[in-house]
């Protein structure tokens, strides 16, 4: 029981897993296909409570926090206004611009973080998981933004025709990121393809950096003893 404890003792002090949580846990509604005021509400909740968490990692990483915290706080604002009704093309244009450049900020704080310590722990595989969800979702906001600026940026290969909704362009994200390719989605306009290739750029080397640095954490580690 002790050890229980202990282990939930640190799992309490990792940003990163409650990261993880809030986001598996907004997923999993975002599948639901409800859109109910209370519904919108509470994930609106849900949304803000993961700002708050990529606001401490911020804050516990050595990344520039000012500009972090900006951009945490433009997010908060501006999806206040989309969930009070208020929600014209320009501002749900600056809420996901802010809300991707929180999570990017909190990502490349957490890569510093990572490439900082000489052991492999706990935190470190949290946050490698964490940075790979805080890039995924910063891409799929920037491929929202895309959408929004650029009607029929993407094309559904199922649905022809029509702008494609939030989880559509997550799972796009995650299967460019991850260079799986199982996305009935394809980007047709030059922005959004811009933005993919960037994103397919940036998948791989993440991949490569950090198994190749984990791996390193834990031959120094094992060398060490």
């Amino acid at each position: 029981m002790q050890i229980l404890a202990d282990y939930w003792k640190a799992v309490k002090s990792l940003p990163s897993v409650w990261l993880l949580l809030v986001q598996f846990f907004i997923l999993i509604l975002s599948a639901t296909g409800l859109h109910s005021r209370n519904y919108q509400a509470f994930i609106w909740a849900l949304g803000v409570l993961a700002l708050l968490i990529i606001a401490k990692v911020i804050r516990q990483t050595p990344v520039f926090t000012a500009l972090g915290l900006f951009f945490v706080s433009g997010a908060c604002l501006f999806s206040f206004f989309i969930l009070i009704g208020y929600s014209p093309t320009y501002i749900q244009v600056a809420a996901h611009l802010f809300e991707a450049m929180a999570y990017f900020c909190a990502a490349y704080g957490l890569l510093r973080y990572m490439f900082a310590d000489r052991y492999v722990t706990k935190d470190e595989l949290f946050a490698a998981a964490a940075v790979f969800t805080l890039i995924a979702w910063a891409f799929a906001f920037l491929y929202s933004v895309c959408q929004m600026l650029v009607p029929h940026s993407f094309m559904n290969t199922m649905h022809p025709g029509v702008d494609q909704n939030w989880l559509d362009l997550l799972f796009l994200s995650v299967s460019l990121q991850s260079a799986t390719g199982l996305s009935d989605l394809m980007p047709v306009s030059a922005a959004a393809r811009v933005i993919a290739m960037l994103q397919m750029f940036g998948g791989v080397m993440y991949l490569a950096l950090v198994v190749s640095r984990l791996i390193s954490l834990h031959y120094i580690a094992k060398n060490s003893d």
